[in-house]
């Protein structure tokens, strides 16, 4: 069974508007929860607040209505609970390392932390944090989660939920009392003599929420299947894509908007299991833009997304969905939980809520204030609105990593002003069935996101580059071009001046013609195993399609931008390099002249940090073991692990990284092999890519969890490369 830590954020639902997408992020969170927490030296008292005037409306209406409170106190929460999320940035590394749980108290209206020592309290305290020294570290609680998994075995009759209490210091057991067996009586027998363990039993089981009702979302098909729009994000190279449920999604088919059944694009990737729920939508039709907002439904003006975070117990946060009301509010309850569901699936890493939700809100938006938290899971019974244990959500930014994705924001704020104009337009090449065009970039306030290239009146292609490739065209024949930019806010600039070029007259299939050679390659930056190279753009007759790039006679890596890194390198080493550019038919360039770069050594700790103490790796038990890293600057891309261990059953192991940040990123899934057991290698290398924000200098934590029964092993060491 899965025993690891999940990131925790909270959602907010959006819909398809006619040819619009919505948005949202997410922040805060702690180093055990993931993305959005770093480690700091204490600063002042307290956090300063934000503009009393930055809080959406929409949003304090919502808490004011959820909380039963007026809008000037909610307004004020919501300005103490950004406050608590600076607080807890600035946190001493040592408080974070003592730490069994934070959360937001609405009495003090600052953040609240759990440590295990009175010198952690007081260095808390004197970051602003309200401190409470408790009995069970964060590690004692894995400990008994672990335990409650595996004394529920792979399904156990009537059990909801279970997961860590922050405020009480214990695990919270839920149980649905109608649905008790006998096995479930010597479960709950079981447990409750665990020490720190508390049973909750109630009625009610908790449902995924997708339903067949009509309204605005997006459908599953060209059927009634709706469920409803999380975030826009963007990939490597411009990729447009929004993130939803995944008990929304099948990986191959089809996505349409509710309204109209237009084709929006297709599912591509999709999770429901115990790594969680969320799945990936790609954007593929271009008459769909993707906008930074989170759809409010009338009850104030669409919220901006300013960033992503992880939600704290007690704060308040809203959601966002097809289902009427389509926009509610409440409180954060617990975070972390395993939810058990109807037929035995289970899910990993939740985050409840006393919100209201509806079937349908499955895959929506969760906002705290103009931050993205997480996507719509599920509710109490499929239709949640009862006192308690209601709404439910899957972090959003486990999901971001997953796909490498960055969340489409908004600079945080109403962003009406239009990019400039593109300029010097101009065709740098043409065949008899295409023309290729470039021109100078744009400028914006936020940032420019794309480029629309017209045809006439008709757009003919959309780039997120300052070149195009208009094809599809007849020969002997002029064409008029023109482009225009526009930013995340949906904002689109005039239309830049006007070219004319005439398709070339003949067969359209015989280009063999060449790029040209790049010019200035260079070294933009080195590690001790990796080379970061630079070089200026080579022109085509028909356009360039990319770059290869060569370690002396051997292919290195290939590149559709004028960049790449090189890896897999060897400290204190002299390497050359040369690049080649190639076009669509397979035309390549001369290779440009080499340059030579000498990587940097990793003796002295300067960018390979290591620990080569022994700890054992234990059934159902975290294994950590931490480096600290004196590396200056960003995190290198890729960070490169080495583990070295024994361990009899290598598919019962979750591996992962916790960066100095808080963030988790995972090197190996459990259950690989098809469940075959094998030995671990004694030493075996992994790579993952950070997040753009990562630094290098800070505490480094691997950490080891063992899901089988039965096992025997060692950590003998590891080191990192950052």
């Amino acid at each position: 069974m899965v025993f690891r830590r999940k990131f925790v954020s909270v959602t907010c639902g959006l819909a398809f508007a006619a040819g619009a997408l919505g948005v949202a992020q997410s922040y805060g969170g702690t180093p055990e929860q993931g993305a959005g927490a770093t480690s700091a030296p204490a600063a002042a008292p307290r956090a300063a607040k934000p503009d009393p005037g930055a809080a959406p409306v929409a949003q304090v209406a919502g808490v004011a209505a959820a909380l039963d409170i007026s809008r000037a106190e909610a307004r004020e929460r919501l300005q103490d609970q950004d406050a608590a999320h600076a607080t807890y940035k600035r946190l001493p590394e040592s408080v974070h390392e003592d730490l069994a749980g934070h959360w937001f108290d609405a009495e003090s209206g600052k953040l609240a932390v759990a440590v295990t020592s009175g010198a952690a309290a007081e260095q808390a305290r004197a970051a602003g944090a309200e401190a409470k020294v408790v009995e069970r570290s964060q590690a004692e609680l894995d400990r008994l989660v672990a335990q409650v998994r595996k004394a529920a075995g792979k399904r156990m009759p009537g059990l909801k939920s279970f997961g860590v209490d922050l405020v009480s210091n214990s695990v919270s057991v839920a149980i649905n009392r109608n649905a008790k067996t006998a096995a479930t009586e010597r479960f709950i027998k079981r447990v409750r003599a665990l020490p720190g363990v508390r049973v909750v039993e109630s009625e009610g089981a908790p449902l995924q929420q997708a339903d067949l009702l009509n309204g605005a979302g997006w459908n599953r098909g060209q059927t009634n299947n709706n469920c409803s729009v999380g975030f826009n994000a963007t990939g490597t190279g411009g990729s447009k894509h929004y993130l939803t449920a995944g008990h929304c999604t099948a990986t191959g088919t089809t996505a349409y908007s509710e309204v109209g059944q237009v084709k929006i694009g297709n599912v591509n990737g999709s999770f429901n299991n115990r790594e969680g729920d969320f799945g990936k939508v790609d954007v593929t039709e271009a008459s769909w833009t993707l906008k930074p907002e989170v759809n409010t439904w009338g009850t104030g003006s669409n919220i901006i997304v300013s960033g992503s975070a992880e939600a704290m117990v007690g704060e308040a946060v809203c959601h966002s969905g097809r289902t009427d009301p389509k926009w509610e509010c409440g409180k954060v309850t617990k975070v972390n939980q395993t939810v058990e569901y109807s037929g035995g699936l289970v899910i990993e890493g939740l985050t409840f809520t006393d919100s209201c939700s509806q079937g349908g809100d499955s895959g929506g938006s969760w906002l705290v204030g103009t931050k993205a938290v997480g996507l719509h899971e599920g509710g109490l019974n499929g239709n949640s609105c009862p006192a308690g244990d209601n709404a439910i959500f899957q972090p959003v930014n486990e999901a971001l990593q997953k796909w490498n994705l960055t969340l489409l924001t908004g600079g945080g704020g109403d962003d009406t002003q239009a990019p400039t104009a593109p300029s010097g337009l101009r065709s740098t090449g043409t065949t008899a069935n295409s023309v290729s065009l470039s021109w100078t970039a744009s400028t914006d306030n936020v940032g420019v996101t794309a480029y629309d290239v017209y045809n006439g009146s008709a757009l003919a292609t959309t780039v997120t580059g300052t070149s195009a490739t208009v094809s599809g065209l007849t020969a002997n024949t002029d064409y008029t071009f023109t482009v225009k930019a526009r930013d995340a806010a949906g904002n689109t600039s005039a239309a830049s001046s006007s070219v004319t070029a005439r398709t070339q007259t003949g067969d359209p299939g015989g280009d063999d013609e060449p790029p040209t050679t790049p010019g200035g390659l260079r070294s933009t930056g080195v590690t001790s195993t990796s080379v970061s190279l630079s070089w200026d753009a080579s022109v085509d007759n028909v356009g360039v399609s990319g770059y290869d790039v060569f370690r002396g006679t051997t292919l290195a890596t290939s590149s559709t931008s004028t960049s790449a890194t090189v890896t897999g390198l060897t400290p204190n080493t002299d390497y050359s390099f040369t690049v080649q550019a190639k076009d669509a038919a397979g035309n390549k360039s001369k290779p440009t002249r080499a340059v030579i770069v000498r990587t940097s050594g990793d003796g002295g700790g300067e960018r390979t940090f290591s620990n080569e103490t022994d700890y054992p790796i234990r059934d159902f038990q975290v294994t950590t073991s931490n480096v600290s890293s004196t590396a200056d600057g960003a995190a290198a891309t890729p960070v490169t692990v080495k583990v070295t261990a024994t361990h009899t059953c290598q598919e019962d192991l979750q591996i992962g990284v916790r960066s100095p940040s808080g963030r988790y990123y995972q090197l190996k899934a459990y259950g690989d092999n098809n469940w075959n057991c094998t030995p671990f290698a004694s030493t075996r290398t992994f790579t993952f890519t950070p997040t753009a924000s990562e630094v290098a200098r800070g505490t480094w934590q691997l950490r080891i969890g063992d899901n089988g029964p039965g096992d025997t092993g060692v950590l003998s060491g590891w080191s990192i490369t950052v």
